[in-house]
């Protein structure tokens, strides 16, 4: 619990008193005053240590932080690291239990309070409480902190690893780079939701019987309640704020606690006209739980959360009783920025995730840990669900490498539980065992029954337990639970590499091999990086909610920013994003706002001219369109270049334009022919100037020592456009007290912290870091040989501190984002077609595994014996009927095509091969009357070399069952058929 009430003292070291209530419990910042050393000094416990070489810190700190994107990920440095602090206990608050809350440390630690041990956290995710009263004493107090975030860090106890603690997705910003607060409490409280350690839970707020139309809920609190004191009494109160601060409901009842005791409370009561959380509308409310006896306030915690209703059913994911598709990202849980790592102000963390919804992301899966609570309680502001893991890499595991898993999922889910965006626990990044499945789900039915979400694993296809599936790259169908592919498209492009005919003129698949294979995907320009974008969505679009019984509940695209994780391609970080490391979007991001604005179907507006419209007299190209619309048109200058070429839906294309300076506008149509959406396109002129632009968080910017400023940097012409295909270098100067983190850039060291760097393609950005305690203006001057240069003047306003504890006021009334507004009324969904049930099935082969092809499970299949003549199968539906769509999952449909023969009722509706693809090869032909669909190979199977790279281990990606038939030319296995009749 954060209390804002601070003394302000007269000589300027106290809070107010005006402003206090006394003998309250308080919660405070516990950031600010620590001292760092590198190293394992023999006597860095003690309390007369010397702390002369030590430097001074404001958390979060990692020790490391200049690292991200400095050093590949493996490369990150590793080894022991102590924080020291010395700091008094604050007069007028209670001192009877104090606590401390680390939101989370990399990766083990062990705690000292005036050199006596007091515990030791080892998971390196998710936070620890300690309850530091017995240790404390009158005067200086000195806490010391020895961490440790080697690679091969193994647990004291069991001498176990850790198996999230990886090199290739796990970056390493080690020491404390997350938040830490301390509270101070009354021998009776209520509990804090930190288990580890503390084995406490907290709070626990929910909805039952939530009514969307009528706007009503019944809203459930309960309330850990610990008492080391002598037998109270009194009258427990919850109070309900909306958004904007106003007092909904009061309920009080009367309580008892027994001495020495921990024990729950729990109330009810209907809330009516309330504000439903939603999918870019990120409406939250403050519940305040209040503890008085005797007519005195003793506790008071509160919790921000929101109501939403869930369902998980016929393969889709249900919010607000309305069918969502799952569109966004399978994003780092590091979420990193340059020479900072993950330990940005709280503001940037909502300009990232919003990025993520206004690119029309709905989902956000933190890859492989959890995230920190300050991009948790981002996605609850913007809107934006979450997919959040515990800590796996990518495999099952047993013993004590297992209950390490099981201990970091139930430490998760309390601490996460009140966050309405958290939707979906994911219980491993690979299939686990069903026992272990049951296990997770015991653990989310115990702490988190009530909350409407879902827990499974990625894989999971044919388990009977786990409430959601789906394969990393691969398309998945089911009738049952949803399947979210949780990581699809692997491809990497940099900002700067536009297309073959733009300096610095990046061929497609220019680049190094990756394992020996072809790395043309791991080496894309920014025409081919979007273009993949769209066949890629496409693919899980076709299958989307609405077009049958057996349906795709979406999919999550590896990765949202460039990463400081494994790479394949040139660069030492990872280049997947859709927007860089400094959250510059690439043409990517425009593609994906084209094709994912709507709950399923998209907004036909939807509208991306790839690429710019600067290029060298002479050049002829082809020019490509992003939209949802069902025509776009291409003009040059007002003349029209005629519709563009239609493919995946999404792609238009205008072959070999050439170039002619002035206006290109894109016009995107509807069914009925009228104009809905226009995009232009401007010749730019050559450089004139450098122009700054600032952002900073809209609640202020304070000197809080983690706040930060970023500032852009754009190459202009004369009339103020930007120059899409400049890239000079930019030389910065700062005044006034704020250090320089820098941005990033290709070239030496990636120009990580240098203050020149190149605006690449006319645009860089750059982040400045607030010094602790030192408010007052600052300067920024930016200038470019040859160009005006710019420079921007602001003001960084002080804090309210007492001693080593102060308010951080940038970590609160940040503003949610509405900018999707209620969206309860999005319309029904579209059913596009229907899925026509089979009653039997008759194979050349194998007839006990014919029913496999159809049993609604990915994992089994039919397949014949291995001659061409008994490569054959005949289904029979369940009535006659027209037909004239069939999706088939074909093994190894990512390397081999098959030439098939279909026939309906023995009439041939279809000759010729399948295409390779990430799951279901689809067909469509003009409608037959029939009861029987015999699909017959017609000769040998062809392999194909494409889509055969490997994963960063070295392993094989998945191709289909397990059982591998690529040089099988006469087999036949389908894994899944679908038969239709379009609606």
């Amino acid at each position: 619990m954060k209390i804002n009430l601070f003394f302000i003292a007269l000589i300027g070291s106290l809070f107010s008193s005006a402003m206090a209530l006394a003998q309250q419990n308080v919660t405070w910042s516990f950031n600010a005053d620590w001292k760092l050393l590198v190293g394992d000094p023999q006597d860095a416990k003690e309390i007369k240590a010397d702390e002369s070489n030590w430097k001074a810190v404001t958390l979060p700190h990692a020790w490391n932080e200049g690292d991200a994107f400095l050093r590949p990920i493996h490369e990150h440095q590793t080894g022991i690291a102590w924080y020291r602090k010395t700091f008094e206990l604050p007069q007028g608050v209670p001192h009877d239990k104090v606590f401390l809350e680390f939101e989370g440390l990399r990766f083990g630690a062990e705690f000292y309070l005036n050199g006596r041990w007091v515990a030791r956290h080892e998971n390196g995710v998710m936070a620890v409480g300690l309850d530091i009263s017995q240790y404390l004493q009158e005067g200086p107090n000195i806490l010391a902190i020895r961490t440790d975030n080697r690679w091969d860090y193994t647990e004291k106890d069991s001498n176990s690893p850790f198996q999230w603690n990886d090199k290739n997705f796990n970056a390493n910003y080690g020491g404390i780079p997350k938040n830490v607060w301390i509270h101070f409490k009354h021998k009776l409280h209520q509990t804090l939701p930190l288990y580890s350690n503390l084995g406490t839970t907290g709070m626990y707020v929910y909805a039952s019987d939530i009514q969307i139309p009528k706007k009503k809920i019944k809203l459930h609190v309960e309330s850990e309640v610990a008492n080391e004191g002598n037998a109270a009494k009194g009258e427990w109160e919850i109070k309900v704020f909306d958004a904007e601060g106003k007092l909904k409901k009061t309920v009080k009842q009367a309580f008892q606690a027994k001495a020495n005791s921990k024990e729950k409370l729990s109330l009810q009561t209907d809330l009516n006209d309330v504000q439903f959380w939603n999918w870019g509308y990120g409406y939250l409310y403050r519940i305040e739980s209040n503890l008085y006896v005797d007519g005195q306030l003793q506790d008071r915690q509160t919790t921000q959360t929101g109501f939403r209703k869930t369902a998980f059913k016929n393969g889709m994911l249900y919010l607000n009783d309305q069918v969502l598709m799952v569109k966004g990202y399978a994003q780092r849980t590091s979420n990193e920025w340059p020479n900072v790592g993950l330990s940005v102000a709280p503001w940037l963390s909502d300009f990232s995730n919003q990025l993520m919804v206004e690119s029309h992301a709905n989902m956000v899966r933190w890859m492989h840990v959890s995230p920190w609570k300050q991009d948790v309680e981002s996605c609850d502001r913007v809107g934006l669900m979450q997919m959040l893991p515990a800590g796996d890499a990518e495999k099952d595991v047993e013993g004590r490498r297992w209950e390490q898993r099981l201990a970091l999922m139930r430490d998760a889910i309390i601490y996460y539980r009140n966050n309405p965006s958290v939707i979906l626990y994911e219980s491993g990044n690979e299939s686990i065992s069903e026992e272990h499945m049951a296990q997770m789900k015991a653990i989310r039915d115990q702490y988190d029954p009530h909350g409407g979400r879902a827990i499974g694993s990625r894989e999971m296809l044919d388990s009977k337990i786990a409430e959601y599936g789906g394969e990393m790259l691969y398309i998945n169908k089911s009738a049952k639970h949803p399947m979210i592919a949780t990581e699809y498209m692997r491809d990497e492009a940099l900002r700067k590499y536009w297309d073959p005919y733009t300096y610095p003129y990046h061929p497609e698949g220019k680049g190094p091999l990756y394992k020996g294979n072809d790395a043309s995907d791991y080496n894309r320009n920014q025409d081919q990086f979007a273009l993949e974008a769209i066949r890629r969505w496409y693919e899980y679009w076709r299958v989307r909610p609405g077009t049958g019984r057996r349906v795709n509940a979406g999919g999550l695209n590896i990765i949202f920013s460039d990463s400081n994780t494994h790479y394949r391609g040139e660069e030492n970080y990872r280049r997947s994003g859709e927007v860089d490391a400094m959250r510059i979007p690439k043409d990517a991001y425009y593609v994906h706002q084209a094709m994912w604005n709507g709950w399923v179907d998209p907004d036909p507006k939807g509208l991306h001219i790839i690429g710019h419209w600067n290029y060298e007299p002479g050049t002829v190209k082809d020019l490509y369109v992003a939209s949802a619309a069902e025509q776009v048109e291409l003009l040059l200058n007002g003349k029209s270049l005629g519709f563009g070429q239609r493919s995946h839906h999404f792609q238009f294309t205008f072959p070999q334009v050439a170039f002619e300076a002035g206006e290109l506008t894109a016009r995107a149509y509807d069914q009925h022919k009228q104009v809905i959406q226009e995009q232009t396109l401007k010749t730019a002129g050559a450089p004139a100037s450098v122009k700054l632009s600032l952002k900073h968080g809209a609640n202020g910017l304070f000197a809080d020592g983690n706040d930060m400023v970023l500032a852009e940097v754009q190459i202009l012409d004369a009339n103020g456009q930007r120059c899409p295909t400049v890239s000079p270098m930019v030389d910065f100067a700062v005044e006034g007290a704020i250090d320089w983190l820098g941005g990033l850039a290709q070239g030496p060291a990636n120009y990580i912290g240098s203050t020149s760097l190149p605006a690449e393609a006319g645009i860089n950005r750059v982040l400045l870091r607030t010094q602790y305690n030192k408010a007052g203006k600052v300067k920024l001057i930016a200038n470019s040989n040859g160009l005006k240069g710019d420079t921007l003047e602001f003001d960084v306003q002080g804090i309210e501190s007492q001693g080593s504890y102060f308010k951080k006021a940038s970590n609160e009334n940040l503003p949610a984002y509405y900018g999707r507004h209620e969206g309860l009324q999005e319309g029904s969904l579209k059913y596009t077609r229907t899925s026509l049930a089979i009653k039997s099935v008759q194979a050349g082969a194998n007839q006990g595994d014919a029913a496999a092809s159809f049993d609604d499970n990915e994992l089994s299949d039919w397949a014949n014996d291995g001659s061409l003549n008994t490569a054959w199968v005949s289904y029979t539906l369940e009535k006659k009927t027209y037909i004239d769509e069939i999706d088939l999952k074909l093994n190894n449909f990512r390397s081999k095509i098959y030439p098939l023969a279909i026939y309906i009722d023995d009439q041939l509706v279809f000759e010729g091969n399948t295409a390779t693809s990430l799951g279901y090869w689809h067909v469509q032909f003009p409608a037959v009357k029939g009861k029987t669909v015999k699909i017959a190979l017609r000769e040998a199977a062809e392999n194909k070399d494409r889509n055969q790279h490997a994963e960063v281990g070295g392993k094989k990606l998945d191709d289909g069952v397990a059982r591998n038939d690529a040089n099988s030319k006469h087999m036949l296995s389908i894994i899944e058929v679908d038969i239709y009749k379009r609606n």
